[in-house]
């Protein structure tokens, strides 16, 4: 479950924000969709389809960090805190919302023998939307649908609570940092991710959805170095003159993704050192040569432009459906072969859904949230 993938256009009000970067950000988005349509079949992290689609939490969180510290490091001399917080939380928390309301109006239709929600009262369901919809996590044992999620009507909220964590640290303090103490932060907290990848319980980073011990130290692992690592990258950015990256660099996202389980069951470590080389290294090149694209081609522009726009409501709205077809896919046993059209009509269904949001509810909050708490009359 990844973290939300938010447009360059989103932080910077007047600065040409990277719109090859808002395209590759939708790729990631599509392929996490298709990766957790095949959570309804995998028995435990090895067997997964689209195996590596958790690492799109990490290239999010690079891109999250490249499009802050690329909008807002030079503007702290004039930005108060609060200002900063208001702009993301405009921003982040409408689609939230958006995100508990429909995993609580799904809640009802996605009875299995996995989750008995049958036996949820209403009152405790309204109690979960709420605590969702302010994206306050619910404790292991104390959640509605028994599977120690943070978040249990719309399990990737838990990577928002990470990022509203990132967003945070950086207003605090990570901006009033130094390049060279930034480097020293990102180094830290890069072996400490490798550290966990490799030597951890699970031979991966496919964590952070629970506030147990392990989860939330995963989760914020994954949080601290890739968000540090894309601010820093935004500093030391030097465009070089590349074209056509969109293209390349989608199809890059979708194979690392995409890539089988290494090692097995028998060797973790295997599977942890690429989990490593992912986030340390070829996320952040992705990241470069998407910011120095230098194509002008028409299709790609309208392409990004339309993933970049979907990218954070398809995020958000997907994973009730997923509960749904997972719940459907074990009632009636189906194999994936058989549940394709279901599964089809999930992603179509999702970005569609996206698309609505986007246009009927989203941007229009976020218009009037602007001119309410933002622009000075």
């Amino acid at each position: 479950m990844p973290i939300i993938p938010i447009s360059t256009s989103a932080f910077a009000d007047t600065k040409p924000h990277y719109k090859i970067l808002d395209g590759l950000r939708g790729v990631a988005a599509i392929t996490v969709v298709c990766f957790h349509v095949f959570e309804a079949f995998a028995t435990s992290h090895i067997d997964q389809g689209i195996n590596h689609g958790y690492l799109a939490v990490d290239f999010f969180f690079i891109l999250s960090g490249f499009v802050v510290g690329y909008a807002y490091d030079d503007r702290w001399e004039t930005m108060k805190v609060r200002d900063f917080l208001k702009r993301r939380i405009i921003r982040l928390h409408p689609m939230v919302i958006m995100g508990a309301i429909i995993g609580g109006i799904m809640f009802y239709f996605q009875v299995c023998d996995v989750w008995d929600v049958s036996k949820v009262s209403v009152v405790s369901l309204v109690f979960a939307t709420f605590m969702n919809a302010l994206l306050i996590p619910a404790i292991p044992g104390q959640e509605v649908r028994g599977l120690g999620e943070m978040f249990p009507l719309n399990g990737p909220s838990w990577s928002l609570f990470f990022e509203y964590i990132g967003t945070i640290l950086y207003a605090l303090f990570i901006h009033k940092l130094s390049t060279k103490a930034l480097v020293g932060l990102v180094i830290i907290a890069g072996i400490g991710l490798g550290t966990f990848a490799i030597t951890g319980p699970y031979g991966d980073i496919c964590a952070g959805f629970s506030l147990t011990e392990i989860e939330f130290t995963a989760g914020s692992l994954r949080l601290l170095f890739s968000f540090s690592a894309g601010l820093l990258l935004s500093r030391i950015f030097k465009p070089a003159n590349v074209k056509g990256a969109f293209w390349v660099c989608s199809v890059c996202i979708v194979a690392l993704l995409a890539v089988p389980r290494i090692g097995g069951a028998e060797q973790l470590w295997m599977n942890g050192i690429y989990d490593t080389i992912c986030c340390v290294l070829i996320f952040p090149v992705l990241v470069y040569l998407g910011a120095s694209d230098k194509s002008s081609n028409p299709l790609t522009a309208k392409v990004c432009h339309f993933l970049g726009d979907i990218s954070y409501p398809l995020y958000m709205v997907h994973y009730p459906f997923i509960y749904l077809y997972y719940a459907w896919v074990k009632n009636h046993k189906y194999t994936f072969q058989e549940s394709l059209p279901g599964a089809v009509a999930l992603v179509i269904g999702s970005i569609l859904l996206a698309y609505l949001c986007l246009k009927l509810y989203d941007i229009p909050v976020r218009k009037y949230l602007t001119r309410r708490f933002i622009i000075q009359k």
